[in-house]
């Protein structure tokens, strides 16, 4: 009988997992090799997990939150959304040819990024506002989801959806097997991620957590209602942000955090600043082969105090060439 219990036990993890083999389901996250780092998450999920236990959390208490640029997917060598936002200006260089002699779309339109940030983050703003507002938050979603079917990573030649990391999946579907729900907290904006989150990483749009620009009720010519995206900046979900976020739109202080960068520093200091079990870890990228390597002196991800923190308060800090199995999953 117990192996017949076993046996119906591991096919219905198969049947709940499409794809997965028998040999993965006993091991929840195969991408991540052998070693203190993966132990540190397999014992802190079982822990607090354990009824009965001194660490026990829980389930609506199990809050995991994760960034999205360089945590769950990459951000070199420039961050997605930004790509997005010069993909646009060209695909609208198309329908308004003035744009090609007008600042900063001129720049945009001629790879020159120096000239581009020549007057600071002004030039950046106006071609973020518009690629991000001047639309119905449908269209914008709409044109979002176009962007990730054609469009492909400069170096790697993926799709940007398909950029995303392997190990950071396993992690998250173990974490939910568990009772943990998923969150992102990101400096990206809430409507560009919700259009993939739950697609790619199994995260329900109300589930992300970004930045945002003001969104307003109107009624269409035809009398339809409608939420229209304007320019003016809303919340910024980044650096001291993060905690403010979590406040905001969850509720609950996290028992897990998994950033990237410093501006996720103020995310993982409020979530080990609770009672209780807790799990900060950080993606270090030090794999050049496979993906790149950086931190301190980045202009895009940049890992420096989180980096001296996580050594003094002994956060974990996944090694990307050294902890991961592999990088990418299979392309689609």
């Amino acid at each position: 009988m117990p192996m017949l219990r076993r046996t119906v036990l591991a096919l219905t993890a198969c049947l709940c997992w499409p794809g997965l083999t028998f040999a993965q389901q006993a091991d929840p996250m195969p991408s991540w090799n052998e070693g203190k780092t993966k132990q540190a998450i397999i014992d802190f999920v079982s822990k607090v997990t354990r009824e009965g236990g001194p660490d026990f959390v829980p389930p609506e208490k199990r809050i995991a939150t994760f960034d999205n640029d360089g945590t769950l997917w990459a951000e070199q060598p420039n961050y997605f959304q930004g790509q997005f936002a010069f993909d646009e200006i060209k695909r609208l260089a198309g329908q308004d040819p003035s744009l090609k002699t007008k600042e900063p779309y001129r720049s945009v339109l001629a790879g020159d990024i120096k000239a581009l940030m020549a007057d600071g983050r002004k030039g950046l703003g106006h071609v973020m506002a518009r690629t991000h507002s001047g639309m119905t938050t449908e269209a914008f979603a709409s044109t979002v989801a176009n962007w990730l079917e054609s469009a492909r990573h400069p170096t790697k030649q993926r799709r940007y959806d398909q950029m995303i990391y392997q190990p950071q999946i396993e992690l998250l579907r173990h974490l939910r097997a568990n009772g943990f729900k998923t969150f992102i907290v990101s400096g990206g904006g809430v409507e560009f991620m919700r259009v993939f989150a739950e697609k790619t990483y199994g995260i329900p749009p109300e589930q992300v957590v970004g930045s945002s620009g003001v969104v307003k009720f109107r009624l269409d010519a035809s009398g339809k209602p409608e939420l229209f995206k304007e320019t003016k900046v809303e919340f910024v979900d980044d650096g001291p942000g993060k905690p403010v976020g979590i406040n905001r739109f969850i509720g609950r202080r996290p028992i897990l955090a998994f950033g990237n960068s410093d501006g996720d520093l103020q995310m993982l200091q409020y979530t080990t600043a609770g009672d209780g079990a807790r799990l900060a870890l950080i993606v270090h990228h030090t794999d050049a082969e496979r993906e790149w390597a950086y931190d301190r002196t980045s202009k895009i991800g940049k890992l420096d105090k989180a980096l001296d923190e996580a050594a003094a308060k002994g956060w974990t800090v996944v090694d990307m060439k050294n902890d991961w199995k592999t990088i990418f999953p299979e392309a689609r």
